[in-house]
């Protein structure tokens, strides 16, 4: 099936591609609600274990190797969209307008979801004797994180879905990664936040954004939440 679109002007559909990449972000989103229903939370101090970052780094790493492997024999800078924008200018004020959109809308949201802390990454309070494993924990989640959950999702899943039509890639992408999170009550701003990001991939054609925006905001969402604690 051959379709056009903005993003691949001959995108040609690839079922079976397709068929493993929902089925591997179906298992990751199955795993993350079996651990929250079967009541498996990570401690409360998760940030100040560097086990936490080594296991973090592994799993990412298995992610990558799969994603990888569903790729093989396709162009990888193309099929990932590891490619420059057009503009960077144009590319940073689509990301500044969609970081603030996030911001907007999930303190608009807040007060009726309650979501802090349903994650449980952040620490009930700072422990400048464990900053070393602390940094690495920052590294994990505002650098590792972004970088392999946006070739996931905004990279091979949306070059996937592309030739279904963009907003189709955006939406099914977007949705498919707020559920991947396992989280009940964060779920409309973390599929919101993926609608953004997959936006973002459409405006820019390019992976590189959606990375910058998403590690930003994880990076700011850290420390932030470190900044206020006794």
């Amino acid at each position: 099936m051959t379709l056009m679109t903005g993003d691949h002007p001959r995108a040609t559909a690839m079922p079976l591609r397709l068929t493993a990449w929902l089925g591997f972000v179906l298992v990751l989103t199955a795993l993350g609600y079996a651990s929250r229903f079967t009541g498996s939370e990570p401690p409360k101090d998760i940030a100040y274990h560097w086990s936490a970052s080594i296991l973090a780094v592994l799993q990412y790493g298995i992610m990558l190797g799969i994603l990888l492997l569903i790729a093989r024999g396709l162009p990888v800078r193309e099929t990932f969209a590891l490619r420059r924008p057009a503009s960077w200018a144009r590319a940073l004020g689509f990301s500044v307008a969609g970081l603030l959109a996030i911001w907007l809308v999930g303190a608009a949201l807040e007060p009726f979801l309650d979501a802090n802390g349903e994650q449980g990454l952040v620490p009930d309070e700072w422990d400048s004797s464990r900053a070393a494993p602390f940094a690495a924990f920052f590294v994990t989640v505002a650098v590792v994180a972004p970088v392999v959950e946006e070739l996931t999702y905004r990279g091979l899943g949306y070059s996937l879905l592309a030739p279904y039509g963009p907003w189709i890639a955006v939406a099914v992408t977007g949705i498919l990664f707020g559920l991947s999170h396992g989280l009940l009550v964060a779920l409309p701003i973390l599929a919101f936040f993926g609608l953004v990001v997959g936006w973002l991939r459409m405006k820019t054609n390019s992976v590189y954004p959606s990375m910058i925006l998403h590690s930003v905001f994880n990076s700011v969402a850290l420390i932030v939440s470190v900044a206020f604690l006794d």
